[in-house]
């Protein structure tokens, strides 16, 4: 089969993204590391990987193969390289080799790679090219079915979504820029109504969660969700978790994915109902 290559930067490379994991996903319900309202989540601040370009490998359906890369400094970088699931191996080592290509053509940094663990091809490609092992995470599912009952807020705390706080600064501000509302307003899969905090009396912001739903996947997403030093363990994110994962299966989701790095964080999902599925491991290659 012959794919056509393309080179887009920016939203119109987002959007690309966005297909080619809406597509993988649809073609197995379990494989790959991501979901399309991950590459969206990165959207939510300015970065220089906005205008570097990502390659993408389309067939008469669409994008079946990409690599998108994001810069958190800017000489930090993580590279994905994805391809659909049941793709050749030929096309897979094809879209490795050009992820590491993409790495030696930025003059220095760090570069991560995540695989999931069960990924043997990819697995062996990061022993191949001698990248170095680093952190893991670990990612769960739970089936709508067995969403947990919506718990009860704490005393003197309210939860409430994006809709009712659009006189206020977004709660993810201050860790994320003061263009994040802007540039959620830019996401496909984005919903102020998922779009959590929980607040006391006088008016703080105790913790914030955001909720993605994917109609194309009927995947529900949980990314990001933190409580503030000095209201942790009052039961918090367990309840806007809660509220979270019912306003989506309410708006179509079947399935609910989130990942986590912290034994204490995989603590609160599990007791959700969550239920770990799979690991990842981010291998690095340096450039200096």
């Amino acid at each position: 089969m012959t794919l056509g290559e393309a080179q887009v930067s920016g939203l119109e490379a987002m959007e690309l993204a966005t297909r080619l994991l809406q597509r993988a996903r649809v073609v197995d319900p379990m494989a790959g590391l991501w979901e399309a309202a991950d590459i969206q989540w990165s959207w939510r601040m300015p970065r220089l990987s906005d205008d570097i370009e990502k390659t993408f490998w389309l067939d008469a359906n669409g994008p079946v193969a990409g690599i998108w890369m994001t810069s958190s400094q800017e000489t930090a970088w993580q590279v994905d390289p994805v391809v659909v699931p049941g793709a050749d191996d030929s096309l897979r080592k094809m879209v490795w080799q050009r992820a590491i290509q993409h790495t030696t053509e930025r003059p220095s940094g760090t570069f991560d790679i995540p695989v999931n663990d069960d990924d043997v091809l990819f697995f062996a490609l990061a022993r191949e090219y001698n990248l170095t092992p680093g952190g893991q995470d670990s990612t769960g599912w739970m089936n709508a079915a067995n969403r947990p009952p919506v718990a009860t807020v704490a005393e003197g705390f309210t939860i409430v979504d994006r809709t009712q706080q659009l006189s206020t600064l977004h709660p993810m501000r201050d860790r994320n820029g003061e263009t994040i509302e802007k540039r959620l307003g830019q996401c496909s899969l984005y919903d102020p109504s998922l779009d959590l905090a929980v607040g006391t009396e006088d008016g703080l912001i105790a913790g914030y969660s955001l909720y993605w739903f994917d109609p194309v996947t009927k995947v529900g997403l949980v990314e990001p969700v933190r409580i503030e030093d000095g209201f942790q363990r009052k039961g918090l994110a367990r309840a806007m978790l809660t509220v979270g994962i019912s306003r989506r299966v309410d708006k179509g989701a079947e399935r609910i994915k989130l990942s986590w790095e912290s034994e204490a964080a995989g603590a609160l999902y599990r007791n959700a109902g969550f239920q770990q599925t799979s690991t990842t491991t981010w291998y690095r290659t340096q450039r200096t």
